[in-house]
């Protein structure tokens, strides 16, 4: 089972790169954001004393209404002592705390919940329990990486002392998400669930929990044999036993893990690497299932499996293989549903609620924006995808609605849903899909690997762009510039060896005269000898690392670090034009801008596009935008809302609405309007004759040096994070960074440039 996105060995890093992401800006990955204003002094007594007293005096006669007045519905608290800590073991408390950060971010991430993490210096259950069950501000409780037996006695006690729900996802999650894939191995396999005979390696927290919810499910208690290190838990043993795993022993002559396997349908591995053999696995019932869920090293490899049982189901706890149980696809979802209903607990009916909607989810057509981060494979219901992808949009929309409805008919729920088809409408705005598109969008460059030239090769920032590229296996990054000026930069870095990095000097290089060729008869006709054009290639980097790219050596390339992208665009200019029936065009991707993403072009080649070309980038940016998920909403902005005020440069944006309705093009659009008109609903209704069904998402600019403006606004002003702009519209992948870009932002910009070169 897995908590993570992708497995280390397929997003490869450096224990430094780990370090530098926990240490770099504002230590670790939490902050507070204040959700209402404070800026005056009105706002301070609101907020604060003494008009705070209204809602705490309200909060004093009826406690449910904290659900009301603060973020309480809202809020999880991720609780930890240290004890089991991923692979880790018993590091303790403190040393534990980044794990829960990051466990709160993917409950953000993937469900908007907010949470705080509680690490509890204690490794006795008494004082834990003490130390939890008075907290009263959190609507659910997630109990993280405690080691057996002890969270089996904490997750009980503090159930039945808490209203809330409380729920330990190392035993819960991992059965729900492995539950669905069962479903599913058996439906593909004809087994009824309740007939299926089944082994389990592994009696831990996972293991036990696997099996009480399969039981609940149908399955029958003694068509399930667990083990443990010791071998078969069989009625009658004594060794190594608890209350937990007696509950569990079966009548059985089996006393290991051989002679247990030998028939069976199913296997469920939460044990170690290596512990199913393919001795064993010939042993097996036809078309046997095996979940391999031991991370990072599974019981047995799906290499492995297949090889002496071709007819095998595999899944594993591995991103880089099909079927990854991952944690992540059940717990954001899960304790969504439960808080929206104010459930007083997870029970077994909500579980198994989960799991079914997984299931059913895995079986239907899946969108084109989730196969882009399936590692190249095409996703159909079949043994090679029982479980659904973790960057599916639509599990904000199936999981907590089934978990929801679940809670209401087990009697739970303390505040139903009248209507669960607008919750699950709701929840599907709820999250932008962007993020998700943009991880996809890694991971298909994972799959694809691209050679991406990085033009300033000896600039610091661009070497150690490069080696995270590499190491995140993104592809070969080229690196141009002097040997020994990139070699020292290396060693000032202590970054070892420059494997599968390649360094090209550009006056040296012994493809000079092939692109000096080249670029001469692309420029001969423009006023270019050909001595120009050598000592371009010479000279500068920009040039020849668009030459290595549209002479087919590199793949795409990256710059920007040391000039504006004016002087950039023009170098590159030289070498590669715009693709066929293509406006080139800037695009700036403004994310959490008021819990959404807004798409700002051009916002980066055409300094005052006439009404052709506006109309041609709204096509681009709609088309961009559709990519990542979002379903456009194009405005094209103005000083001036539909003729006032009117003058002549409005022309431009109002003739482009007129060439997209000559195009016939299949998205919302409309201009001249001015941003608040696109953006704000109650201004929007001033205009009953507006086109945009909603706010706009696309915002198509009159000019450069107005998106300029709005974009830095924009991000200092609002909040949120800008990427790009991203350049689009080239016959071949170019992508200009900001001067002042960071290590991470040159490495997204490349992977986007990678991607771009995937995808043509």
């Amino acid at each position: 089972m897995a908590d993570n996105i992708a497995d280390t060995r397929t997003a490869s890093f450096t224990d430094e790169d780990a370090l530098l992401l926990h240490s770099s800006g504002r230590p670790g990955k939490l902050e507070t954001l204040v959700s209402k204003p404070i800026v005056t002094a009105r706002d301070l007594s609101l907020a604060y004393s003494p008009g705070v007293a209204i809602p705490c005096l309200e909060i004093q006669k009826d406690l449910s209404k904290a659900y009301d007045y603060t973020a309480k519905g809202n809020m999880v608290a991720v609780i930890s002592n240290g004890t089991a800590v991923l692979g880790l073991g018993n590091i303790g408390a403190l040393a534990g705390k980044p794990v829960m950060e990051g466990k709160i971010a993917l409950f953000k991430r993937f469900a908007d919940i907010d949470g705080i993490d509680l690490e509890i210096d204690t490794e006795d259950v008494d004082q834990f329990i003490a130390a939890v069950r008075y907290q009263v501000g959190f609507g659910g409780i997630n109990l993280e990486d405690i080691k057996a037996p002890e969270c089996f006695v904490i997750e009980q006690r503090l159930r039945e002392l808490m209203d809330i729900p409380v729920f330990h996802d190392d035993q819960h999650g991992t059965a729900i998400v492995a539950a669905a894939g069962l479903i599913n191995a058996c439906h593909l396999t004809g087994r009824p669930l309740q007939d299926t005979k089944m082994v389990v390696n592994g009696a831990g927290s996972a293991g036990i929990a696997c099996v009480e919810l399969l039981k609940a499910m149908g399955m029958r208690h003694n068509n399930i044999i667990l083990c443990d290190t010791k071998g078969v838990l069989y009625q009658g043993r004594t060794e190594g036993m608890n209350q937990w795993k007696s509950a569990h022993a079966v009548n059985t002559p089996h006393r290991t893990l051989a002679q247990a396997v030998a028939g069976a349908d199913v296997f469920f591995g939460l044990s170690v690497k290596g512990a199913l053999t393919q001795e064993m696995l010939l042993t097996m019932a036809p078309k046997p299932i095996i979940f391999a869920m031991a991370n990072p090293d599974p019981e047995i490899t799906p290499e492995d499996a297949h090889a002496v049982r071709p007819d095998a189901i595999v899944a594993t706890g591995r991103s880089d293989y099909p079927n990854q149980v991952n944690n992540v696809l059940g717990f954001p979802y899960i304790f969504r549903g439960a808080m929206d209903v104010r459930a007083s607990t997870i029970n077994e009916d909500m579980k198994i609620a989960a799991a079914n909607a997984l299931a059913q989810l895995a079986r239907e057509d899946v969108p084109d924006e989730v196969h882009a981060s399936s590692a190249g494979r095409r996703l159909n219901f079949g043994p090679e995808y029982i479980i659904p992808n973790a960057f599916d949009p639509r599990l904000i929309s199936r999981i907590p609605p089934a978990v929801a409805e679940a809670a209401m008919k087990s009697g739970v729920a303390r505040k139903p849903i009248a209507d669960l088809h607008r919750y699950a409408r709701d929840l599907s705005g709820r999250l932008d899909p962007t993020a998700g598109a943009l991880d996809a969008i890694m991971e298909n460059v994972r799959a694809n690997p691209r050679r991406v030239v990085f033009a300033e090769g000896e600039e610091e920032k661009a070497v150690r762009a490069a080696i995270a590229y590499r190491n995140a296996g993104y592809g070969r990054p080229v690196l141009i510039g002097r040997e020994d000026r990139v070699a020292a930069t290396f060693a000032a870095l202590g970054a070892g060896s420059t494997d599968g990095i390649e360094i090209h000097n550009a006056r040296l290089s012994e493809t000079n005269e092939k692109y000096t060729d080249f670029l001469y008869a692309r420029l001969q006709r423009k006023g270019f000898l050909r001595r120009d054009c050598q000592r371009l290639v010479n000279q500068d980097r920009n040039v020849f690392a668009a030459c290595m790219v549209a002479a087919g050596d590199a793949d795409a390339m990256v710059t920007g670090l040391t000039r504006s992208a004016a002087v950039c665009l023009e170098g590159i200019g030289q070498a590669i034009g715009n693709a066929a029936g293509k406006r080139a065009f800037g695009l700036t991707l403004l994310l959490g801008m008021h819990g959404r993403t807004i798409f700002i072009a051009d916002s980066l080649v055409n300094f005052r596009p006439n009404a052709e070309e506006v109309a041609e980038i709204a096509i681009g940016a709609a088309a961009a935008a559709r990519s990542m998920g979002h379903t456009p909403r194009v405005a094209l902005l103005s000083h001036s809302t539909f003729g006032d005020p009117s003058n002549e440069r409005i022309i431009p944006m109002r003739d482009a609405v007129a060439i997209l309705d000559s195009r016939k093009v299949d998205f919302e659009y409309d201009g001249e309007m001015s941003p608040d008109v696109a953006l704000v609903p109650s201004i929007r209704a001033l205009y009953p004759f507006c086109r945009l069904t909603g706010d706009a998402n696309v915002l198509v600019m009159p000019g450069l040096h107005s998106s300029h403006i709005a974009a830095r606004l924009a991000h200092h002003l609002g909040g949120g994070t800008t990427i790009g702009p991203l350049l689009i519209g080239l016959e071949f992948p170019v992508q200009i960074v900001p001067m002042d870009a960071s290590v991470s932002q040159i490495v997204d910009m490349a992977c986007l440039a990678a991607y771009q070169a995937a995808v043509r």
